[in-house]
């Protein structure tokens, strides 16, 4: 019945249009590395002739979408109400028939069980991401998981995500394809940056001219060890380095003021600068002098290390999960235990002193390792490679 359907659906996609329609389902459009990929998937789509279909809350990148040419049906998927999310299949199932959707790609758990139960119904092939090691600490957390490894083919961000997945939900590695994620060096580029826009960020930051920076750009939650790098920086002692945390606190005020606490223990209250969401990442990288990620779980992949690195600057990163495949220690750059102040703390004062000469070949180096292997073309072009695998299947 599955394979009639399919038949039908590749007959007139062959005989009404060139590209295929392709629907990816998400909880909603924020600013997150999920939401960024699937707009720009969308454009990859629209430009190798597709359709691009989009479905989800909604939110503050519905207007990048819309220029890079898809189409959003705004649908409330990120609820994990067993009855929504059944609810949410017979949507999106209909939504399937009515637009002759060619591929279901699932980028989250909640809308994923529904996008499942809706491609099972319709025949439509279905494709996961899988974004991150996801905790499976709680009661029923490992089946609601399970759902990301469901798809005829299951992109994995990392190695390091592939290998858990097939490891932890026994996954054949054939349905497996590892798509690294990727940036525009063509926006992340340091001689794109000029003085102007550096400028407005020192003025919107209010740091002083004379500060080091050093740069931890992730949204407010306690993984992302914003709290080790204040505690590292302590114990570094420099009086001349300015701590900047950007990112959205997200709801997370708690945090946020523990974080300045914290600051205010250890004597750093006028070197701390949370500046929330930044709106000209390329330039705040530029301004750092070195850029940290602490995380202290393991990143699926960790976006913010290999912009930095398209930056040219010199980054520190703990030495777990997709870190270890991006960042070559003492190459392109450093990574550290997690959790580790005073291994930071000693990475940051290594990574200050090295000389002007030395920062350039280091920055040289991590460049050209992002444009061999991280880019955004080679990352949608891959993609767009299994959505052509399963077509011609």
């Amino acid at each position: 019945m599955r394979s009639g359907m399919r038949i039908e659906r590749e007959a007139a996609r062959q005989t009404q249009r060139d590209g295929p329609v392709v629907l990816q389902v998400l909880p909603a459009l924020g600013g997150g590395g999920v939401e960024r990929g699937t707009v720009e998937i969308t454009q990859a789509i629209v430009e190798a002739g597709g359709t691009a279909l989009v479905a989800s809350q909604g939110g503050r990148l519905m207007a990048a979408l819309e220029r890079a040419g898809g189409r959003h049906i705004g649908l409330r998927l990120n609820s994990k109400d067993p009855w929504e999310i059944w609810r949410n299949s017979h949507r999106l199932a209909e939504i399937i028939r009515r637009q002759r959707v060619d591929i279901v790609h699932a980028r989250s758990r909640a809308p994923a069980w529904s996008a499942w139960l809706a491609a099972r119904r319709t025949g439509a092939p279905f494709v996961t991401t899988y974004h991150a090691v996801y905790n499976e600490g709680l009661p029923g957390k490992r089946l609601y998981n399970s759902v990301m490894a469901k798809g005829e083919r299951v992109i994995a961000i990392s190695r390091f995500v592939a290998e858990h997945l097939i490891e932890r939900h026994r996954v054949d590695p054939a349905r497996v394809r590892v798509i690294h994620r990727g940036v525009d060096p063509t926006v992340f580029d340091p001689d794109a940056v000029g003085p102007h826009r550096l400028v407005r960020l020192v003025r919107t930051w209010r740091l002083a001219d004379t500060a080091r920076m050093v740069l931890l750009p992730a949204r407010l939650t306690r993984w992302k060890g914003h709290s080790v790098l204040l505690e590292a920086l302590a114990k570094l002692g420099r009086e001349d380095v300015a701590c900047v945390l950007a990112g959205s606190e997200q709801g997370n005020e708690r945090y946020a003021i523990a974080l300045v606490r914290q600051a205010e223990r250890l004597g750093m209250t006028g070197r701390l600068h949370m500046v929330g969401e930044c709106d000209d990442m390329p330039a705040a990288l530029k301004l750092a002098d070195v850029v940290v990620n602490a995380s202290t779980d393991p990143e699926g992949f960790g976006r913010t290390v290999i912009e930095a690195q398209a930056m040219a600057r010199p980054v520190i990163a703990t030495d777990h999960g997709g870190a270890v495949e991006t960042v070559e220690h003492g190459i392109t750059g450093w990574r550290v235990p997690p959790g580790d102040a005073d291994a930071l703390a000693a990475a940051i004062e290594h990574a200050l002193s090295l000389s002007e000469t030395k920062r350039r070949e280091l920055g040289s180096r991590a460049r050209a390792a992002v444009l061999r292997n991280y880019t955004t073309q080679a990352m949608q072009q891959a993609t767009l490679d299994v959505y052509e695998e399963l077509l011609g299947s």
